[in-house]
């Protein structure tokens, strides 16, 4: 097996208290099959590494994000869920890591909540096409009402029912369509 490249992708999937669980996990999970090397990193203000998601599912980061803000990575992927999406949208350090990744024209990507309550509030999505949870949409600049869009290095989705779709694409995106369906397949998708 041949390979355009050696270098494995890394991935930042940052979590907070009400976090979206399915999103998170789904995230994290479809990631790492593919052989993304990922950090989860938590944005709790008291330096927690352990967050309680939305519904209650607690889930460990690896690191909390203070420890990653000098670290570059080939995605950044937000989870959606309230109020995660506010907490996130409050982290400074995960901000200027956006940024930064956008003006690299690396990859950044949320779904749900996070695209508008994120995005919108920072900037990061004025000249993009996105979407998101279908109660956020008024908040985007240049809605589309797609499940998963994909609009130059930004990556958004709707919501829980996209998930899986929302992180094969992020497969897609960083290793190619056939490692999207090499993960995929064994998924029973």
């Amino acid at each position: 097996m041949t390979s355009h490249s050696t270098h494995t992708p890394t991935a930042l999937v940052p979590i907070a208290d009400g976090s979206e669980d399915i999103e998170s996990v789904t995230i994290i999970d479809v990631l790492r099959r593919a052989g993304v090397n990922v950090t989860v990193a938590s944005v709790a203000p008291d330096s927690r590494l352990q967050i309680t998601a939305a519904r209650g599912t607690r889930i460990v980061a690896d690191t909390h994000i203070e420890q990653v803000a000098q670290l570059e990575f080939d995605l950044i992927a937000l989870p959606g869920g309230m109020p995660g999406a506010t907490h996130l949208r409050d982290c400074a350090t995960l901000i200027g890591l956006l940024k930064q990744q956008r003006q690299a024209g690396k990859w950044y990507a949320a779904i749900c909540a996070s695209p508008a309550v994120v995005f919108a509030s920072h900037q990061l999505e004025d000249d993009v096409a996105t979407t998101a949870y279908p109660s956020f949409t008024s908040q985007l600049h240049h809605f589309r009402n797609e499940r998963t869009v994909v609009d130059k290095n930004c990556i958004t989705s709707q919501g829980p029912g996209t998930a899986l779709e929302f992180a094969l694409t992020l497969v897609e995106v960083l290793l190619g369509p056939d490692k999207r369906e090499q993960v995929g397949a064994p998924m029973v998708l």
